[in-house]
């Protein structure tokens, strides 16, 4: 039996997500095939390597807190993973990260132009879905892909004068990932006719639970080898991105100890040297803020699961209370 890469708590449940996911896998490789070879090569890559379909997940999962998975939720769920396998396909470029689910990164085997071109295509495969699901949708999708984009200007950018990098940081976590995690819970519960109110709670829900996994992230790539999870640890680090545990280094001025200013004096040193980046990296993960961080995307996680106050119990709700805490539990 098929079952959800991430056990919920109800066995109907898993059996139900999980043998949606499987068909949603087989979909999208019907949706990267082309005519050209290489262009179905660099669009099959990512699909190839796999990962947690956490937001078509959510599309079906919180499709149960309505009349539960049709065709049009199966679509919508289709959509949304169509929508993240492009960004991340632009996100490799801007980070020249070299590995993606433990594969090389696309503009690392066809170049920057190629790997650009392949997530545009993605996003354009992805919006003809949306198109068919009607206008409510097509609004859902603009609105994230919206705040998708601005999110990455954001984090590209910096902080404006006077205001505080922290909360920079956490806007640009809830437009980069918590949006289309949100728009992935309005998919479901909208398509499934839940009503307005359970709407806005999975919204509310989906958006916290995006800011979570995304701290939750920033542990694992100092906690985590390559092997674990497919991605090379401290790339942000070597890129000069300030994840959550530097921030929190920064914020600390003239009171952060000795351990902390070493830290940030090889920040600010050369990292192209994969020994000089492990050194960091190991330091980073072993000082008192990176626990810090696992605190605060716990915290994240728990206000995600209060925001499903108004949604009747039931095992739809109980799973998605599962849900939140597995993706911090990642942690562990």
């Amino acid at each position: 039996m098929t079952t959800t890469p991430l056990p919920l708590g109800d066995p109907d449940v898993d059996a139900t997500i999980g043998a949606e996911l499987a068909a949603i896998e087989e979909r999208l490789i019907e949706m990267a095939q082309y005519n050209e070879p290489l262009i179905e090569q660099a669009s099959e890559h990512l699909i190839a390597a796999g990962g947690k379909r956490m937001r078509p997940a959510l599309v079906l999962l919180t499709s149960l807190l309505g009349k539960g998975v049709d065709d049009r939720v199966r679509q919508a769920a289709l959509a949304t993973e169509l929508t993240h396998l492009a960004t991340l396909y632009h996100d490799d470029v801007m980070d020249s990260a070299p590995l993606r689910r433990g594969a090389p990164s696309a503009h690392e085997v066809w170049g920057n132009t190629m790997a650009i071109l392949t997530g545009d295509l993605l996003f354009a495969r992805a919006s003809r879905l949306v198109s068919e699901l009607g206008p409510v949708a097509v609004r859902i999708q603009a609105d994230a892909f919206e705040r998708l984009v601005l999110g990455q200007m954001h984090e590209t950018l910096g902080p404006r004068e006077g205001q505080d990098p922290i909360e920079h940081y956490l806007g640009v976590l809830a437009d980069k990932t918590g949006s289309l995690i949100a728009a992935a819970a309005r998919y479901g519960t909208y398509f499934s006719g839940a009503d307005e109110q359970v709407q806005d709670a999975a919204v509310a829900y989906g958006e916290k639970v995006g800011v979570a996994f995304q701290l939750a992230d920033d542990v694992i790539d100092l906690s985590a080898d390559t092997a674990t999870t497919g991605k090379t640890p401290g790339t942000d680090l070597r890129e000069g991105v300030a994840t959550m545990p530097v921030l929190l280094l920064q914020a600390r001025g003239e009171g952060l100890d000795a351990e902390g200013r070493t830290i940030l004096t090889a920040l600010e040193g050369d990292l192209s040297d994969d020994d000089a980046l492990d050194e960091v990296v190991q330091r980073l993960r072993a000082h008192e803020v990176t626990e810090e961080v696992r605190v605060l995307a716990r915290r994240w996680a728990a206000d995600a699961v209060a925001d499903l106050e108004p949604v009747a119990d039931s095992t739809a709700r109980r799973a998605l209370e599962t849900f939140a805490t597995l993706l911090v539990d990642r942690l562990a």
